[in-house]
C-alpha cells in the first residue's frame, strides 16, 4: 500500500510502515530531507526544524544548494530537540536511519 503524498519535505520523506496483515495502520517519517531555497533558509533552517521536532521525526537532513553544495543532518533527541551535525560538503556518509553516501558536489 502506497502512502498518501506528504508535503513535508521539498526532496523526499522516508517513512517505517506499521502492518497488520496485508493492511497498513500507520507510518511514521523517520527521514525528512529539505532543500534550502533561498528565500526559505530562516524557515528552513528554523521553522520546519521546530515544527519536525514537534512532530517526532528523528532524522532532517538540510540540503543548501548554494556553492559549495552543503548537507546539515539533524538527530532528534529526546531532551534537547534536534543536535546538528557539522556542516558538510563534499561527500556525506551516515548509518542511520540507513546506509548511505552523497556526492555533495555531484547533486548540482
Amino acid at each position: 500500500m502506497i502512502p498518501p503524498p506528504n508535503p513535508l519535505g521539498e526532496l523526499l520523506t522516508i517513512s517505517d510502515y506499521t502492518r497488520l496483515g496485508e493492511t497498513a495502520t500507520g507510518y511514521t517519517e523517520l527521514l525528512v530531507v529539505e532543500i534550502v531555497s533561498p528565500g526559505s533558509k530562516r524557515t528552513d533552517y528554523r521553522t520546519k526544524r521546530e515544527e519536525y521536532a514537534e512532530a517526532g521525526i528523528p532524522h532532517y537532513w538540510i540540503v543548501d544548494i548554494e556553492e559549495p553544495v552543503s548537507l546539515t543532518a539533524c538527530q532528534l533527541t529526546k531532551e534537547f530537540g534536534y543536535q546538528d551535525s557539522q556542516e558538510i560538503t563534499g561527500e556525506f556518509t551516515a548509518t542511520t536511519p540507513f546506509p548511505v553516501t552523497v556526492r555533495l558536489d555531484q547533486l548540482l
